[in-house]
């Protein structure tokens, strides 16, 4: 009998040593709740998701309106911390903030490190260019020429892009993400991959100067979404506060505010 209850006695010291530890076990989402401060990254230089005005300093955008909704859900105060597209995933690796809202777009290479919460809109990459040349570039053939100059702000997904799938262009990297238009249009380069939701905004804010080029679909399917730090729990508030948000019309209010 002597074994067999020293397996027992084994067995039930190991499981109360599990329950303990799960016990003392805290989620992300309680160090937030007892913090009472939910930080989000952000870049505040792609418009219509997240932008910081120069003149004040203040971020605007319609992911900076869902982080505001989002820091309400949770009871807690927001912080925003800037990063860039170039640093976000070494300022996410290396903690600075619980969660990534600006327009992010799902990858695999992300999702390695992280979770993201249900995509909220799908997008693509298209050209946009000068109005003089949108329909120059109707093509994927079109656009991938020997003296098509492409321009491309470093890091994210543009000019991952850029670099993975156009072999014959010149390139031309431009390290200022906001004046990379006005570079654009003063013919510094032909075009500019980007997501098309942001080639549609370019054209809204340079009318007759900025272009999204005429093509039938975009070159790529993205999904945009919001990248969490590696806690199922704050994941699954995320995903819950954005379900709800899309059902009682909030979503729809911001989606119209800024995207449409």
């Amino acid at each position: 009998m002597r074994p067999v209850f020293y397996c027992f006695l084994c067995f039930f010291i190991l499981l109360s040593r599990a329950s303990f530890a799960d016990a003392d076990h805290k989620s992300r989402l309680d160090e937030i709740l007892a913090d009472g401060v939910l930080k989000v990254g952000t870049t505040g230089d792609y418009r219509p998701f997240s932008f910081k005005k120069p003149e004040t300093g203040s971020f605007e955008g319609f992911d900076i309106d869902q982080a505001k909704a989002l820091a309400k859900a949770l009871g807690v105060r927001l912080q925003l911390v800037q990063t860039s597209w170039k640093n976000l995933s070494a300022d996410f690796a290396g903690d600075k903030f619980d969660i990534a809202m600006g327009g992010v777009s799902v990858t695999l290479e992300r999702q390695k490190t992280g979770l993201f919460s249900t995509p909220y809109l799908e997008d693509g990459k298209a050209p946009l260019t000068r109005c003089a040349d949108k329909d120059r570039f109707a093509t994927f053939a079109d656009v991938d020429q020997p003296s098509v100059r492409v321009i491309f702000n470093p890091g994210g997904t543009n000019e991952a892009f850029v670099r993975e799938n156009l072999k014959e262009v010149q390139l031309v990297p431009w390290r200022d993400n906001e004046g990379i238009f006005d570079a654009l249009a003063g013919g510094k380069a032909d075009l500019m991959m980007t997501d098309a939701v942001e080639a549609r905004l370019q054209q809204k804010l340079h009318p007759d100067i900025l272009c999204a080029a005429s093509v039938k679909k975009p070159f790529t399917y993205v999904e945009k979404a919001y990248w969490i730090q590696r806690d199922t729990e704050l994941a699954a508030f995320v995903n819950q506060w954005l379900h709800l948000s899309q059902k009682d019309g909030s979503f729809d209010a911001a989606v119209r505010k800024w995207l449409d």
